[in-house]
């Protein structure tokens, strides 16, 4: 049986004209070197990176204002007021708040007390939750 090395029919070397990006201006050129000998790993890519002509605008050091941080601070205690909830009207508090505008149930609250399912923290709603 005879077998045929796809890699080795192609020798010779490939050039890339220069190439520049969307987002830098730096441009590259990219040349292949490959050998007609039977070990085809010791084939090459050299990429070489000009000089940019220009440096990209420096980022402003005035940054926006941060918002201010919703719900009650870590380790504060809240009381609980979703009704069907297994610790309503116990006090519990508060592991974490997610920042995320978008998120349903941001506040994580830990009680001393576990549930039926031995379960100590639970999520709550902004307006689920009053500080004692």
């Amino acid at each position: 049986m005879s077998s045929c090395n796809m890699a080795s029919a192609a020798t010779g070397f490939v050039v890339a004209p220069n190439v520049t990006s969307n987002t830098t201006m730096a441009k590259c050129t990219m040349v292949k070197f490959s050998s007609n000998s039977k070990n085809t790993k010791s084939s090459r890519l050299v990429v070489v990176k000009a000089a940019e002509e220009a440096a990209p605008p420096a980022a402003t050091t005035e940054a926006a204002p941060k918002p201010p941080p919703i719900g009650p601070k870590r380790g504060a205690k809240v009381r609980i007021l979703r009704k069907e909830s297994y610790w309503f009207k116990g006090v519990g508090s508060v592991v974490t708040v997610d920042q995320d505008p978008k998120s349903r149930y941001p506040v994580v609250v830990r009680f001393n007390k576990v549930n039926y399912a031995n379960v100590s923290t639970n999520n709550y709603a902004l307006d689920e939750i009053k500080e004692v």
